[in-house]
């Protein structure tokens, strides 16, 4: 691929990621990115050859800034595995709350089904990491299956929190009290 291909190809991607920021992920239609690169509306197709290659090439962006974002926030393992687990959670809420649209392509079944671009190769490692953390915490617990139900509970908690339904439901506006909660139930009380 010459320099310029993979030049266009960033591009594409660069606008894709812009454009899932600003007006949400339904806005990626292959079309419509073209159109906000300055290309031709079949372009894509030179360097995506399906419409989720392009889509998962968006997602693996954000899979990186929170991987990034979450090896920030656990840092170099001096703290307490708990406490890195509370940092992830916090990273995990934050992103989800700030992200919207990036969050919600992230985790749409078909592409982490189809697999392009190795998008599972991208995401299984953050779930290592929280899959790590726990057995550190629960070496006891099967921890493979209680990061599981801790990740779809902060996964619930960021959906329901972005709907409006957990503060009209708790009566707070502090995510903080939820993630802590969360942890509990998984992990024992602190």
């Amino acid at each position: 691929m010459s320099e310029e291909d993979r030049g266009l190809r960033t591009r594409l991607v660069d606008v894709g990621v812009e454009l899932v920021d600003r007006e949400g992920a339904a806005a990626l239609s292959l079309r419509e990115i073209a159109r906000q690169a300055g290309v031709s509306h079949g372009a894509p197709r030179r360097y995506f050859p399906t419409h989720l290659s392009l889509l998962s090439a968006i997602a693996r962006r954000g899979f990186d800034q929170l991987a990034g974002q979450a090896g920030a926030a656990i840092g170099d393992g001096r703290r307490e595995p708990r406490e890195q687990l509370m940092a992830l959670g916090r990273v995990y809420l934050e992103f989800a709350r700030t992200n919207r649209g990036m969050f919600e392509l992230m985790f749409r079944h078909d592409l982490l089904e189809s697999n392009q671009l190795g998008l599972r190769e991208t995401s299984l490692p953050l779930f290592e990491v929280l899959v790590g953390l726990v057995r550190r915490v629960r070496p006891e617990a099967e921890a493979g299956v209680v990061a599981g139900a801790l990740w779809a509970n902060l996964h619930g908690i960021a959906q329901l929190w972005e709907w409006g339904s957990l503060p009209l439901a708790t009566g707070t506006e502090d995510v903080e009290p939820l993630l802590r909660a969360a942890m509990d139930a998984h992990l024992g009380a602190a």
